[in-house]
């Protein structure tokens, strides 16, 4: 794993944590009610960022694991690094953080996340981390209108509706994963977990927002 080793996770204010995502995530926008954050430092700087907070979703996202409460769950909703950190570094990060949520908020028993195959990746990360894989649809929440993106929840709060107000539905997938910090939780999915092979099967992957298939990034590795 080499100098990942050497990174250290600690929260940090929210004021630190917007900057940092706003400058380096490939959206360039944070989620408001985020109310977690860690930073990442290497050499006594910070590159990396990991927001948490309560799904946008609540009550349909807390009906993926029967028996859960109310508090019981997070999500990840923003992650981003620079190109400082070395290999392995993003997993590392996430499964600190992990630990310091267990440690810390042992109330949450489960962490969900989606990752955008309409303009990011597919997941790649998630499953390097432990991430069971739960969910594959079309996109059918991101729209563009004048560069500006907006999901579904965001335009309904904003009282604008998107086919009547000229905005484009963004073709692509968004695919759903859930980290079980509590593992007697994973018994009470209520959705199968899918194997990672399913995403290619439904033409659902994509890497650093190119088109491209796991298949093909394994023989990438390998030449």
């Amino acid at each position: 794993m080499g100098r990942a080793k050497e990174i250290i996770v600690k929260v940090i204010t929210s004021k630190v944590a917007n900057a940092f995502i706003k400058k380096h995530h490939y959206s360039n926008k944070v989620v408001p009610n985020s109310t977690l954050h860690f930073g990442c430092f290497l050499d006594k700087g910070l590159h990396g960022v990991m927001s948490f907070g309560p799904s946008i979703n609540k009550k349909g996202t807390i009906n993926l694991v029967e028996g859960t409460g109310w508090n019981e769950f997070i999500e990840l909703n923003r992650m981003a690094f620079d190109d400082y950190l070395p290999k392995y570094s993003e997993s590392r990060c996430i499964a600190i953080s992990m630990k310091l949520i267990k440690k810390n908020a042992p109330q949450i028993k489960w962490v969900i996340s989606f990752a955008d195959g309409t303009q990011c990746g597919d997941g790649t990360i998630y499953r390097a981390s432990g991430f069971k894989l739960v969910g594959i649809k079309n996109n059918t929440s991101l729209w563009e209108k004048n560069r500006i993106q907006m999901q579904d929840m965001q335009l309904y709060h904003k009282m604008i509706n998107p086919r009547k107000e000229g905005w484009k539905q963004l073709k692509g997938f968004q695919l759903r994963y859930i980290y079980f910090i509590d593992k007697k939780m994973e018994s009470n999915l209520t959705q199968p977990i899918l194997s990672f092979s399913e995403i290619d099967k439904q033409g659902a992957g994509m890497y650093k927002g190119k088109r491209i298939t796991l298949k093909e990034r394994t023989y990438a590795c390998i030449a």
